[in-house]
């Protein structure tokens, strides 16, 4: 956050507040009118995103956040654009990589941007298909209980997937896809014995893997293939006792080239502001109780 008050008379402006924050708010404003001046005329929602990435990087610049902004136009119905310069290291580390992980808490836009990735990759044809993974763990209810067969037992746990999906594409677009296989949503069992070319791989909730699971996973990769891994450690679902393929992971692949980690955190939450309040008191609890 930047500690400074604005206070404005005609055509002047006041700013009062700690210096080195004065210093980048005026920074701002003349980035602002040069930008203006340009023709450009970024929305309010722009704007906010922006001055909370310069806020976490003082070195930024509003010019070289709103140039050097990496826009994607995935299937030509949403443009997506990183909102936090964690999301920004999270598109170049996916582009650069052929693994990358993404950690960090709900709201961080983690799966969202990974399959607007993908689906980018596939419309330019870098890739023949999409494969989008999550373990089918039952978080406090049973899946036996569930009514229908295993397709309609699993579909529940992979909906966020089809959520992404269904917002990016249009409805029928997707559809005829789905039933071509060209994107395929399955449970992470289903990805055993399998090796997987030319495709985007995304596993969500890879938190609720244990050391097996994302072992087996990560060895399906085949040649001209990419894969992002995402999920949240502060909401494991496994049985207790159980180790977090997740948390191994990161520990043990974190020095291999050609496999990036990103972390996010409560500063990259981009759903409602209740949603960053809520991350940053059960960020706050969990510290008082391991004190």
């Amino acid at each position: 956050m930047l500690s400074v008050s604005l206070g404005g008379r005609g055509n002047d402006v006041s700013i009062e507040g700690d210096e080195a924050d004065v210093a980048v708010v005026e920074r701002i404003l003349k980035d602002y009118a040069q930008l203006f001046t340009e023709g450009k005329a970024p929305t309010d929602v722009e704007l906010r995103d922006a001055f909370k990435q310069i806020a976490d990087d003082r070195t930024a610049t509003l010019r070289d956040v709103f140039n050097n902004q990496k826009r994607i136009n995935p299937a030509g119905r949403k443009q997506v654009s990183a909102r936090s310069s964690n999301q920004r290291l999270y598109l170049e580390a996916i582009e650069q990589h052929d693994m990358t992980f993404g950690i960090g808490p709900a709201g961080t836009g983690k799966t969202f941007l990974a399959v607007t990735m993908a689906v980018q990759y596939l419309m330019q044809k870098r890739v023949n298909r999409i494969i989008l993974a999550r373990p089918a763990v039952e978080a406090g209810e049973k899946l036996g209980f569930l009514p229908g067969d295993l397709q309609d037992k699993v579909d529940p746990y992979l909906r966020p997937l089809y959520d992404a999906l269904f917002d990016l594409v249009d409805y029928e677009r997707v559809t005829k896809l789905l039933e071509k296989r060209v994107i395929e949503v399955a449970p992470l069992a289903f990805m055993r014995g399998r090796t997987l070319g030319d495709a985007f791989i995304i596993l969500d909730e890879a938190q609720n893997t244990t050391t097996e699971q994302m072992k087996m996973f990560l060895t399906r990769i085949g040649f001209g293939s990419k894969a992002v891994i995402t999920g949240d450690v502060t909401q494991i679902d496994l049985p207790h006792g159980r180790k977090s393929g997740l948390i191994e992971a990161n520990r043990i692949l974190n020095n291999i080239p050609g496999i990036a980690f990103v972390h996010f955190d409560k500063n990259d939450v981009v759903r409602h502001h209740l949603v960053q309040m809520i991350v940053q008191a059960y960020d706050e609890h969990s510290n008082k109780v391991s004190i």
